[in-house]
């Protein structure tokens, strides 16, 4: 099982963990994802919501949390794995933890369909834990095979919200924070107003621009920002 693993062509974030997500609305998921570990938890939570919203780093965030319980997990990024067929998904009820991220990319693919639904109730009788996260609600997700659709709903199901511009700003400071960059206020709300929308898209620019200002040796200032961007 282990050699599997280390087989696939997938690389978790050191970085996406619960220390630095800013949950915002979201304070419920994690929770639930949380006590998943307790008795009272959710064996098996799905999660949706539109592209940069986080839902990838809640999935590998859980997987942190749990590696750092004793619980082995995998995370499983379809839209990198689906070419290598379904076979990939053999034996992961083994492990107390599976996270499949971005589920849509498989929807209407019969094989595919049948080994998660499959995978599902393998995962369910060995009492594991299963995570899901895709960018609509199962019913809407465009599966074809009724019993799957059944079973995505069977746990917690939650829309995973997307920050407000005041939360993006403390985000960003968190994120500075937990790289050990000083980040002003001021220059997380330049960096908001001229960079991208989506989170995921804004925590890469801010991971650029560390780089960047390692590189130069400078502190991140909006002159620095402007001169490096193009601003």
């Amino acid at each position: 099982m282990e050699h599997q693993q280390l087989t696939l062509p997938v690389v978790i974030r050191d970085d996406a963990r619960f220390a630095n997500y800013h949950a915002g609305p979201n304070e419920q998921i994690v929770q639930s994802l949380q006590q998943q570990w307790t008795t009272r938890g959710e064996p098996f939570i799905y999660l949706w919501g539109a592209s940069g919203v986080g839902c990838s780093h809640l999935l590998q965030a859980a997987c942190h949390y749990a590696e750092g319980l004793g619980h082995h997990s995998v995370y499983l990024p379809l839209d990198e794995l689906v070419e290598m067929g379904p076979g990939v998904l053999e034996s992961m009820e083994q492990l107390p933890l599976v996270a499949l991220d971005n589920l849509q990319v498989i929807a209407g693919n019969e094989e595919w369909e049948e080994a998660i639904f499959h995978l599902f109730n393998r995962i369910r009788d060995r009492q594991s834990h299963l995570l899901i996260a895709a960018n609509a609600n199962p019913q809407q997700l465009g599966i074809r095979l009724p019993d799957l659709t059944s079973r995505l709903s069977w746990g917690m199901v939650y829309q995973v919200g997307a920050l407000a511009d005041e939360e993006k700003v403390l985000a960003l400071l968190l994120r500075a924070h937990r790289r050990g960059l000083n980040l002003t206020d001021d220059v997380a709300r330049y960096i908001l107003t001229r960079g991208p929308r989506d989170s995921q898209a804004l925590f890469d620019l801010l991971e650029r621009l560390d780089q960047a200002s390692l590189t130069a040796q400078r502190k991140l200032t909006i002159p620095f920002i402007k001169a490096e961007m193009g601003w």
